[in-house]
């Protein structure tokens, strides 16, 4: 038994060394189907050697470039990016399989020392240094891993993401686009996003529902002067209900206690000398029609089951709000209609009532 599985292995590893030496560069890439790829879980490789080369060009590494891979998958992009003038390439994979499969290709081609497998989960491993990030990304983790690498601990000069086509659409969308939404508004606060080209779905292996986009993010050299995780709380606010104008959404009562609540929590804070800014960056950066409800009832009353406050300090509170948007002239807008420096000079007036997010 023993000799029969290691007969098995030296034949992969051997079919492996020869199709990546083959002289066709489309066998190169062909899926064998030595394991079963499971779709749930985003794993379509990529197999088209034209779109292949073409990520690794748009992607232009430089010499000494530090390159994140997301999602290796077999190898096909690797490959490439460890031939390319990058000094060294880091993928992380979560499924063993792949972690051997890709580790055997890049050792059949003597490129081993350019590599390494880092066998994780991508949203919650911690990335080693990098200077580019290039990556077919699982399209279930697409707004996970951009708010990972654009909101958590990372500088990066660039990254460039093989994405379904509609997120990269929602993605790079601009103020009053139809597809503008919580996601663009927040990349935009950090970074500059541009559609790179088109990948169609049968380019892939096994074939997807969905044509795929190639997205260019660029972090900016300046952080933005605001605290981002309030920002990321108001932006929930806004789009929560993108049909609805500023007015009305904060208009709605729920809504009000909610922001009540929470702002008296941030004044305690801040009385005591804590991080009125605590919370973590790392949300969700949106992007779909998500609920904007922050609150699971109308009851003002504290967790006693007595009220916690008046209804004539609500009522204040609420007018705070009101002024806010009164003076930006914003209560009739829609929040997908506007630009980001309308949206902080919102945020700003209201932090300066007293009307915090998080």
């Amino acid at each position: 038994m023993k000799r029969a599985v290691s007969s098995i292995r030296s034949r992969d590893v051997a079919h492996l060394a020869a199709a990546a030496t083959a002289p066709s560069p489309a066998a190169a890439e062909a899926w064998d189907g030595r394991f079963r790829l499971h779709k749930p879980r985003g794993q379509h490789l990529l197999t088209n050697p034209r779109v292949l080369d073409a990520i690794v060009r748009r992607a232009a590494l430089r010499p000494g470039d530090a390159v994140l891979e997301v999602g290796p998958g077999t190898g096909n992009l690797t490959v490439r990016l460890l031939e390319s003038p990058a000094a060294r390439v880091s993928a992380v994979e979560i499924d063993p399989r792949m972690v051997d499969a890709v580790t055997a290709r890049v050792d059949a081609l003597g490129l081993a020392h350019k590599l390494t497998v880092i066998r994780a989960d991508a949203v919650e491993a911690e990335f080693p240094e990098f200077d580019v990030c290039v990556a077919n990304i699982p399209y279930g983790i697409s707004s996970p891993l951009i708010a990972k690498l654009l909101f958590g601990p990372y500088r990066f000069r660039a990254a460039t993401l093989l994405l379904q086509k509609e997120f990269a659409r929602r993605l790079v969308a601009a103020p009053g686009d139809s597809e503008y939404n919580r996601l663009a508004a927040n990349v935009r606060m950090v970074a500059d996003a541009r559609l790179l080209m088109d990948v169609s779905k049968r380019d892939f292996v096994p074939m997807p529902k969905v044509d795929s986009s190639l997205v260019e993010i660029r972090p900016r050299a300046a952080e933005p002067n605001v605290d981002l995780a309030e920002w990321l709380a108001f932006t929930r606010s806004c789009f929560g209900q993108k049909n609805k104008t500023l007015g009305a959404i904060f208009k709605q009562k729920r809504k009000v206690l909610e922001l009540f609540r929470r702002s008296r929590c941030a004044e305690e804070r801040c009385d005591g000398n804590a991080n009125a800014g605590g919370g973590s960056r790392l949300i969700a950066l949106g992007g779909g029609d998500d609920d904007g409800d922050m609150s699971d009832g109308d009851s003002n009353e504290g967790h006693d089951g007595a009220p916690s406050f008046s209804e004539e300090e609500v009522a204040v509170f609420k007018a705070k709000i009101a002024g806010a948007l009164e003076t930006c002239e914003l209560a009739g807008k829609r929040p997908s209609k506007l630009s980001n420096d309308e949206l902080l000079r919102l945020l700003k007036l209201l932090n300066e009532q007293g009307v915090r997010f998080q």
